[in-house]
This record gives C-alpha cells, structure tokens and sequence, in this order.
C-alpha cells in the first residue's frame, strides 16, 4: 500500500514533520492536547493543527515542575516545550479536560517563552441545553482569540471548507476501520495505529486525498478476503503511545477489531452537519461524540457505549490499557469490569507507560488471555 511509509514518517518526528511543512507552505502550526479541540477553527485560519502526545526522549526537565503522579504524556508534552524542540510552535490550544492537562496549560503558560496560549474552557457537563449554548459561545469565543493570535480573518466559507475536509477524513477513517473489523489480517494493527495518528499530524489537505486512496486499496484487497478468527479483541482506554502493543497482541493470536481511545475510534466519531451553521455544527459534534471520561453526561454511560461496541463488533474480550496515573480512566474500569462481567465478556487490565514491560512478559499475558477467551467460547 503506498501510503503507508508515508504515514510512518509522519508519525515518527511529528515535530519535524511540522518544520518541514511550515517551511514548504508558511502555515502557522498551531499544538493541541486533546482531541475535543476544535480543529475546524484552526484550519479555517489557514494554520495547520497538530496534535502533541508527549515524547520519545527522556524526559527529565519537566520532572522540577510537575509531581511525579502526573502521567507521562502530559510530562513528555511540557518536556518538549522546555527543551524548545517543539519552537516550530506558533501557538498551543488546552481544551478543558482532566486535571493534569489543565495544570499543564498553567505550567506552559508560565514557562514556555514561544508561541501563544489559548485555553479553551469546554462544559464538562455536556447534556443540557445551556451546555450546548455554552459550548457554542467558547467556540466562538476560540474563533475570535485565534483570528486576534494569527492576525486574520475567520470566514464561514472557511469554516465550511474545513468541515468538509475533517468531514471526508473521519469518514475515511472510520471506513478503514470498518474494513479491518471484518478482515483484520487486512492492515496489520501498527499500521492502523500510524494512520489514526498521523491523520492529526499531516497536512489535513494532502491527508483527505491519501487517506480516499487507502480506503480504495483495502477495498481491492478485501475482495476474497477469509473471515476472522474467533479471537476477537477490542482495546478500550484513553489512548497507546505503544504501536508495539497490537504487534504483540496478533503475534499471540488475537486481532484488533476495533478500540475506544482518544486518539483512535474517539477522534473520528461523529461527522459535523455540513449545512448547518459552522460553529453550531462543531459544537453539536463535540456534544455528540462518544463522551470521554473527563466528560460527563451520565453515570454509566461509558460502561454501556464499551459494552455495546463489543457486542457489535463481535470481540470475544476486552483489553483496557491504562495509562499510568490516568485518573479519569482509573475510575471508568470498576464499574465497566462490572457491566461486562455481568455480560459474559472476558476484560483484561493492562498498565502502560511511556515504556512497556519486557516484550515476552507482555506477549505471556496476551497469549494467556485469548487462551481463556478460547476456552470461554460456547
């Protein structure tokens, strides 16, 4: 597939990627940290939006500002940031989420002497009518601070343009994502795992086209393609800085039908309706989206969406990768353990940092749980 070393690349140094491009095109290259920031508004000011999700070197400048409780993507992001390798920076956005990532813009704020800060202060309580009312004002109130930031003007067309380019994206995603829940043995679970990503690091432009293209080719190849095991497994949790993680589940004999993180099946969940007003459809999309855990609109509502996307796409167990020191996530798994339990659906804890347990201790585990998922099987 011929994008695929593309994607690779991307995701590999997203910060020189994102050199390159603002060489190439002069864009503005504007940080996020979460996937509720509303990356509409920010292509619409012709800047390029780019997703941060920590680092790959070893991080020790931010550990003389943050607890040593905090966990290891908000520590790698602000690493980046003293280190000024992430300089390509003309601005971060904080979206309202946990509490680390809101001590994080503090921290940024404080501390970092490039780019611009922009708190955008989201409802946490996303189910009434005043949240949508309140939603819509920070949005526009987001509108106004970037165009002041970036010296530009916000048209709708812009935003209409936008839409329809993060529209297209997440179709294409989801479409892949389909295809694979099928055939799995389609695109191997790293390679799924760099396009989701890299979809929130590339060019969105350039991105729309490629991403049409590798729907295109696994179409071809799913002509024929032969029916999947029975050992079916969906990854839940907030989100996987471990590509190596899928690799070591499908080396044990299982495959990823899907999953529920923030930088995967959360991100491209929902389209924004097209026809209406820009920044009321935007919002109407981040108050529809499958709700993360920092978010609130009911008490078990997260339980029961997991438990449905099992069911729905046929995964014999669950495997909830738990970020270190994830709060929000920590306090989702009793009470999701205790939905499937009462459904019959095998769930296995697994803890993650910014590195992985030995990788045949890992492997150990998986092949030990999709064992007893083979066992469980009427």
């Amino acid at each position: 597939m011929k994008h695929l070393e593309e994607y690779r690349r991307a995701l590999a140094d997203p910060l020189a990627y994102a050199r390159n491009l603002k060489q190439e095109t002069g864009k503005a290259v504007i940080g996020y940290t979460c996937s509720y920031a509303p990356e509409e508004v920010i292509m619409a000011a012709g800047a390029h939006p780019l997703r941060l999700f920590g680092t790959k070197k070893q991080i020790h400048l931010s550990d003389s500002h943050l607890q040593s409780y905090c966990c290891s993507v908000v520590r790698g992001i602000l690493e980046e940031g003293l280190s000024r390798r992430a300089d390509v920076l003309d601005g971060v956005i904080f979206p309202h989420t946990c509490d680390s990532m809101q001590r994080l813009s503090d921290m940024w704020r404080m501390n970092i002497p490039f780019g611009f800060h922009l708190d955008v202060t989201l409802p946490v309580k996303l189910d009434t009518e005043s949240a949508k009312e309140y939603m819509i004002d920070v949005l526009k109130k987001f509108r106004d601070d970037i165009s002041r930031k970036l010296n530009v003007e916000i048209s709708d067309d812009a935003l209409q343009k936008a839409v329809s380019t993060t529209n297209a994206i997440r179709q294409s995603i989801r479409t892949i994502y389909d295809l694979r829940s099928q055939y799995p043995h389609l695109l191997p679970g790293d390679d799924l795992y760099n396009i989701v990503r890299a979809s929130m690091i590339m060019d969105r432009d350039q991105l729309a086209g490629m991403l049409a293209e590798t729907v295109a080719e696994l179409r071809e190849l799913a002509i024929g393609a032969g029916p999947a095991s029975e050992k079916r497994v969906l990854l839940a949790g907030g989100m996987c800085n471990q590509p190596d993680v899928y690799a070591l589940i499908e080396r044990a004999g299982g495959e990823i039908v899907w999953d529920d993180f923030c930088t995967g099946a959360r991100y491209f969940d929902g389209q924004i309706d097209a026809g209406a007003d820009p920044m009321t459809g935007i919002a109407e999309r981040l108050l529809k989206r499958v709700v993360c855990p920092a978010k609130h609109i009911d008490l078990d509502g997260r339980a029961r969406h997991i438990l449905q996307l099992a069911k729905d796409k046929k995964a014999a167990g669950v495997i909830f990768l738990l970020l270190k020191f994830c709060d929000p996530h920590a306090f989702d798994y009793p009470y999701l353990k205790e939905y499937l339990d009462e459904a019959g659906i095998p769930l296995m804890l697994v803890e993650i940092d910014d590195t992985l347990p030995a990788s045949g201790q890992m492997q150990t585990r998986f092949e030990a749980f999709l064992e007893m998922l083979e066992k469980e099987k009427p």
